[in-house]
């Protein structure tokens, strides 16, 4: 029963000089942080904590973006038996005070001024908190929280003191590693959540550790790996894939998921893995769509038949190597049939497009790019298809944060497109329909699973707990369908279920991801629960307004005036029409009626959760007179 900081060591004492992280100095210039001296920092900061009265079982607020000191930080926690709780710089001073509150926080570490001050307001809110450990010092912070009674350390005066620690009595720090047990919480990490307050998910060492054990047999990393770290390190998704990371002894590099920055950082690094949520990837996409609206009509031409060509090809490239999913039974022998000559035919084109388009793409990429994963929310399907046309392999997963969360991932060696892959091995699963029976496979119900790596609870919140949990099986919440291969497919979320006043079910989130196809829709949210008909709110692509209002010679004119002009409603409405219709596989009732655009996108925080998810109670609240202004 390993620990994950155990499993570290193990790794770092194998693999001392091996380069462990990367990150960027004052200068921009990434510098090597070898296992060897994550782990004497790591038993350095433990040894500290341990003097300074952090024990094991208490819980410990890390609100902190992503850097070194945040991964030293959890592992020196977890090492003594500490709980840390986490949350993002992007986190409101409301959120903070009531997840720290909430969790019992008697210390919290803050990244900067900043985050330490978001503290301080609402410290009243916060009773038990007694300590600040802060990462970039700041003497007017100390001052501040002295008047609130506050106790600030400098993490830099906690490294020096842990220092001398490690030398003078290092048994301490390694009785309290070896004390450590599998069953013991590792983690508190509150969920975003689409509805309601946030809850705190109690994850275990075994959680992680059993996520460790089974990737290996989806996911083939070495030694020599790096992995291009941009999501939020203190997120289920990215926490666990760099525990993966450094279970392999590969290497882990911290940038930010900016578009330019983080196409230098990938020049500069030469990343061969980089996980991220769908919105990344479909940046990258959109930037490439957008680079080629600014060639000659020849070269647009030239390029919109590559990337047809590219994704039909992918296409029989798949039926030929038999990785189409099978929500119905598939003959192989058809699917070899009908893909071998039309495939013959089409590589020419292809190995043209390659060496023409997307050549470049994949040298933006660094030029060693093995895979992206991309997780927590479902991939866009025609994100999706341009990864595939453009010969970049990207794995769709699954998962929640109360999963730990990776449940599933589509196998590197044999990925099949429009699933999540199978689940990993030792994790049991079952798809409900209304009347509670198990459905078969091909059949859209709710997935229940069962595994070691399910959270023990939500703290505090038994009844929460119980409503998702029952003799280890949780409920996901999620509508799936199970393919005949064994791969899933997540259809979305049972609460997200919209009623009309026909009774007609819908469920909105395949029409979402429909009208997000179009160049000119960003972000889109369907209503209608108890109307008569569909309605939804829309953020326009800023730059393709600006696009059409040179076509159409629209002369300075602001966006919020743009969108009410006749031409460009009537543009949006005919991009809507064309997506969402019954030749595309939607039924009438599944039409949107109406719509309304939105003067500026859904921000993260806000309207949407760290993952890029809509919070649909959110957008209810905040636009209750759109919404009403669609139905009446």
């Amino acid at each position: 029963m390993e620990t994950v900081p155990q499993r570290v060591r193990s790794r770092a004492m194998r693999h001392a000089m091996s380069v462990a992280t990367y990150s960027k100095n004052s200068a921009g210039v990434y510098r090597p942080q070898t296992y060897g001296e994550l782990w004497q920092s790591v038993s350095e900061l433990g040894s500290a904590l341990l003097s300074i009265g952090v024990s094991r079982g208490e819980h410990v607020g890390i609100v902190c973006d992503n850097r070194p000191e945040w991964l030293m930080l959890d592992l020196a926690l977890l090492a003594i038996g500490a709980i840390d709780v986490p949350r993002g710089n992007d986190a409101t001073v409301d959120e903070i005070a009531y997840i720290l509150n909430h969790a019992d926080c008697a210390v919290a570490v803050a990244e900067n001024q900043v985050q330490a001050d978001k503290i301080l307001l609402r410290i009243k809110n916060i009773p038990r908190l007694r300590r600040i450990v802060l990462i970039d010092d700041d003497k007017g912070v100390r001052k501040r929280a002295r008047k609130a009674g506050v106790e600030v350390v400098a993490l830099t005066l906690l490294q020096d003191r842990g220092a001398d620690l490690a030398l003078e009595q290092p048994e301490r720090f390694i009785e309290e590693l070896e004390a450590g047990d599998g069953d013991d919480v590792a983690t508190i990490i509150y969920t975003s959540g689409t509805t309601g307050d946030p809850k705190g998910a109690m994850l275990t060492h075994r959680s992680y550790i059993f996520q460790m054990d089974r990737i290996p047999a989806i996911l083939f990393l070495n030694t020599h790996d790096i992995l291009l770290s941009v999501l939020p390190i203190w997120h289920s998704f990215e926490r666990a894939v760099e525990y993966i990371v450094l279970d392999y002894a590969a290497a882990i590099a911290y940038s930010k998921p900016i578009g330019t920055l983080m196409l230098e950082d990938m020049a500069a690094i030469r990343p061969t893995w980089m996980t991220s949520v769908p919105r990344i990837w479909e940046g990258v996409r959109a930037a490439v769509f957008r680079n080629a609206t600014k060639q000659s009509t020849f070269k647009q031409a030239l390029f919109h038949i590559f990337v047809g060509v590219g994704q039909l090809y992918a296409v029989l490239a798949n039926m030929l190597l038999g990785r189409m999913p099978q929500f119905r039974k598939r003959s192989r022998v058809v699917d070899i049939a009908l893909a071998l000559l039309p495939l013959l035919l089409l590589l020419p084109l292809k190995l043209l497009g390659d060496q023409l388009v997307f050549k470049k793409l994949r040298r933006k990429l660094g030029g060693r790019f093995v895979a992206g994963v991309s997780g927590g929310g479902a991939l866009p399907p025609q994100v999706d298809r341009f990864f595939q046309a453009a010969g970049v392999k990207l794995l769709e997963g699954y998962g929640l944060t109360e999963t730990g969360p990776i449940l599933a991932v589509r196998l590197q060696r044999a990925p099949v497109p429009g699933t999540v892959g199978p689940l990993l091995p030792d994790v049991q699963c079952r798809i409900l329909g209304e009347d509670g029976r198990v459905l078969p496979r091909g059949r859209k119900g709710v997935l229940w699973v069962k595994s070691q790596q399910i959270m023990r609870g939500y703290y505090k919140r038994p009844e929460e707990t119980a409503r998702v949990l029952n003799n280890g099986w949780f409920n996901t919440g999620d509508l799936a369908v199970q393919t005949h291969g064994g791969e899933l497919r997540i259809l979305g979320r049972v609460k997200d279920t919209i009623v009309l006043l026909g009774g007609e079910n819908v469920e909105p989130n395949p029409i979402e991801e429909k009208l997000t196809e179009s160049e000119y829709i960003d972000q889109a949210m369907v209503v209608g629960q108890d109307q008569k008909f569909l309605g939804a709110l829309l953020s326009p692509n800023p730059e393709m307004m600006e696009v059409f209002a040179g076509l159409y010679g629209i002369e300075h004119v602001e966006p919020a005036d743009l969108m009410q002009h006749p031409e460009f409603i009537a543009q949006i409405r005919r991009e809507i029409d064309t997506l969402i219709n019954t030749r595309n596989g939607f039924r009438p009732w599944e039409h949107i009626y109406r719509f309304g655009l939105l003067s500026k996108p859904f921000e993260a925080g806000r309207e949407l959760t760290n993952t890029m998810k809509i919070k649909r109670n959110v957008v209810y609240d905040l636009y209750k007179r759109d919404i009403e202004r669609l139905f009446r």
